[in-house]
């Protein structure tokens, strides 16, 4: 199926600063891609582009003082299968773990393992290893933090949200990874797009999603301890050990977001061949 997905955001700042994002869609989806309106920067600015160790694409430019605004559109050829359930998949022991993989276990900024890690065990040490452990992580998570948009923090860690038992989607996601890491499944960071596609709408305004991958069974599976079932049309803009990796907007120098619009919806079937466009024209 076809997915249309866009940002169009504005940041105020009060010099000129360089600016760095990973708002593109991830490199392991440029396959996909049917049609790209491409990344801008307004006023136009030289950009500087490059894909960093975990494939996120990443740019760099100045921008002047005052307002500039962000867009980009794309539409992706995605599969219209829902995602797996991961109760059955077997597990992995460490030695078999690859070791690219093992940066995913250890802690890090906002999923600080050492200390969450009697309680995991405490918790879940008495299941069988693998996907019914890994599952049980992810409906506690999901039942035991209440989404509340008005409770964000930019600094609540993954313990602080299992006190708190409040949160955002990128807490649900740093709780889950700090579980699976302390009962030793490698889990990472994304965030991406996941418009309410093939499920009830949601009312509120649309925003970037954040979610989980986990390695179980020898392969890296996609978890979501928020909304907690199998959906379709995740597109994943970047993979990082937690946010702290893949900030979206990183300014050297203070910015105000004053425009912040995010779309992910599905095109209908008979768009396909206006949409298509030669892959030499996407930028």
């Amino acid at each position: 199926m076809l997915i249309k997905a866009g940002f169009n955001v504005e940041i105020e700042l009060s010099e000129p600063s360089y600016v760095v994002t990973l708002l593109d869609v991830h490199s392991t989806f440029e396959a996909s891609v049917v049609n790209k309106v491409p990344f801008t920067a307004s006023p136009s600015v030289p950009c500087e582009t490059t894909r960093d160790t975990a494939g996120n694409v990443v740019r760099r430019f100045k921008a002047p003082a005052g307002l500039t605004s962000l867009s980009q559109t794309v539409t992706l050829s995605v599969s219209e299968t829902f995602e797996l359930q991961i109760g059955g998949a077997i597990d992995t022991p460490v030695g078999k773990i690859p070791l690219e993989c093992l940066p995913y276990l250890s802690g890090s900024r906002y999923c600080e393992t050492d200390l969450i890690s009697p309680f995991a065990w405490s918790r879940f040490g008495a299941l069988p290893a693998g996907g019914q452990r890994v599952k049980a992580i992810f409906d506690f998570v999901h039942s035991h933090v209440r989404f509340d948009y008005n409770c964000a923090s930019a600094t609540r860690t993954a313990l602080g949200t299992l006190n708190d038992q409040v949160g955002v989607c990128r807490d649900f996601a740093h709780l889950a990874i700090a579980l699976c890491r302390a009962v030793n499944v490698p889990a990472r960071y994304i965030n991406g797009y996941l418009g309410d596609i093939r499920v009830p709408a949601v009312p509120s305004p649309m925003d970037f999603s954040a979610w989980c991958e986990v390695y179980v069974g020898g392969r890296w599976m996609t978890l979501d301890a928020r909304h907690n079932v199998p959906r379709v049309g995740r597109i994943v803009i970047a993979k990082g050990r937690d946010a702290a990796d893949v900030a979206m907007i990183t300014s050297f120098g203070a910015h105000r977001l004053s425009r912040f619009v995010v779309t992910a919806e599905e095109v209908r079937e008979e768009a396909v061949d206006r949409l298509r466009t030669p892959r030499s024209a996407s930028a």
